[in-house]
């Protein structure tokens, strides 16, 4: 009974190993195709991604929100303890595509603070305890794998995925960003009719970075 019970601890652990793997994966691809084809794509009015950002921020009453530049590549996130757009370094200063649709969904996120958008409220209280469940469950999986205990490769990896239901739950704040992203892109005419696709398809695919 005993190796049975071992059997089917590992079976699980093997499938929800792989669960988050292909689901991380799909998404992984999904952003880097779009990224890696918009970010060769000039937007007509030749505005960097700093500029759009600039743009929005103002246009939303948000001019103490500041626009800086980060290192890395689609490290892009807006930091509502701080009120800082924070922009990767091709985004801040590319004139594409996709830098002037990731530079407004992170401002999408800064006027979702500035409305008070409860579910961006809900996701950063949680947001403390998800990194530590994370951390965690790494500690974890780290352990058993060097001492060899099972039990402890499962219960690391349960916490793992818990994170990335934590996600997926969390993808209405994204594509809310989004949403009201392409809203400003139209209504401050800084996305001409001929750009609304490729703005919306990467928009879509900034809500799952």
């Amino acid at each position: 009974m005993g190796y049975m019970t071992i059997g089917y601890e590992n079976m699980i652990t093997i499938m929800l190993a792989l669960a988050g793997f292909v689901i991380s994966l799909i998404a992984s691809i999904g952003i880097d195709g779009n990224y890696s084809k918009y970010k060769k794509v000039l937007n007509n009015k030749k505005l960097s991604g700093q500029e759009v950002a600039r743009k929005i921020l103002d246009a939303n009453g948000l001019s103490d929100v500041y626009v800086v530049s980060v290192k890395g590549e689609l490290t892009d996130h807006y930091d509502p303890s701080k009120k800082v757009v924070r922009l990767s370094t091709d985004i801040y200063s590319g004139e594409t595509i996709a830098a002037m649709s990731v530079a407004a969904h992170e401002c999408g996120h800064a006027i979702q603070d500035k409305v008070g958008y409860s579910f961006m409220r809900i996701r950063a209280t949680l947001v403390p305890f998800v990194n530590f469940v994370s951390y965690l469950g790494y500690f974890s999986i780290i352990v058993s794998l060097f001492a060899g205990i099972t039990g402890y490769l499962f219960i690391g990896i349960l916490m793992v995925l818990a994170t990335l239901v934590f996600q997926l739950v969390t993808l209405p704040v994204e594509f809310d960003a989004s949403k009201r992203a392409l809203e400003e892109l139209k209504r401050l005419d800084i996305a001409e009719s001929n750009e609304i696709d490729g703005s919306s398809t990467m928009l879509k695919a900034a809500a799952f970075t």
